[in-house]
């Protein structure tokens, strides 16, 4: 069984949780519920940048805890004070050692739009989602079929909340529309062996339509890395474990959207 078969027994776990606890009415008495949402798309539209979406992400599957001072708001804080243009919010408890609760509170101080970042196969997960406050949720296509895929998104259209779809190869791409599909994530990272490789980026967004929304994954750590993303038409990178891993976010934060300006 690989990693993402073993998050995705457990996630269909917590969705027969979820289904027990709630009705999908019963999201409409939510916080955020009815709070419009912040464009995800329009944050990352820059033409003097590439947009950045700082992640809070707290551990992760191959690595444990990343960060051990972890404080969700205070890092929140720190990622809208230095100019993120979006955040990404781990919400997966097990795996990540997320909490739905982080989006929540987050939602509460927030000026760009927020990610819900988790394994989204129900649409239940989806009204959660709004309900907590989110702007935008994330769907894996290595985890859905197309047939999912399409009623999720709709789901979420219907709420409001915008999809970043992710892919990890091309043996994905027959699945999407992108007619629908508008926001693309590739994630650089292998899931048979967890390496990372930027260049899955580049070979990927060959494959893709002109007017995608594109988002390079995970592995991003260095300019050398951005100055290759830059030559194919990438909108904005999502970066964790460089962020998480700082002793001063601020600053990793300042040096990594100096190192997306565009020259000229």
């Amino acid at each position: 069984m690989t990693i993402l078969q073993e998050i995705l027994a457990v996630k269909r776990d917590e969705v027969k949780l979820l289904r027990r606890r709630f009705q999908l009415r019963s999201f409409t008495d939510f916080e955020f519920f009815a709070t419009p949402c912040l464009s995800f798309a329009e944050a990352l539209k820059k033409e003097s940048a590439i947009a950045i979406i700082a992640e809070i992400k707290k551990a992760s599957p191959s690595k444990g805890a990343i960060r051990d001072d972890f404080n969700h708001l205070s890092i929140a804080e720190q990622y809208l004070q230095n100019g993120t243009d979006a955040i990404s919010i781990l919400t997966d408890r097990t795996f990540f050692q997320g909490d739905i609760r982080y989006l929540n509170d987050i939602a509460r101080i927030k000026s760009v739009p927020l990610l819900r970042k988790d394994f989204i196969i129900d649409e239940y997960q989806v009204f959660e989602a709004k309900a907590y406050g989110a702007d935008a949720i994330l769907l894996i296509a290595e985890a859905l079929s197309a047939v999912q895929i399409g009623e999720l998104t709709a789901a979420a259209g219907e709420l409001g909340l915008q999809t970043l779809l992710e892919l990890h190869s091309a043996s994905q791409l027959k699945k999407i529309d992108f007619a629908r599909n508008r926001i693309i994530g590739v994630n650089n990272r292998n899931l048979e062996d967890f390496s990372v490789e930027v260049q899955t980026t580049v070979d990927l967004a060959g494959h893709l339509p002109a007017g995608i929304i594109l988002i390079s994954e995970s592995g991003i750590s260095s300019k050398a890395e951005i100055e290759i993303l830059k030559s194919s038409r990438v909108t904005a990178i999502l970066v964790g474990e460089h962020l998480m891993k700082a002793a001063n976010i601020p600053a990793a934060l300042n040096e990594l959207r100096a190192w997306c300006q565009h020259e000229g």
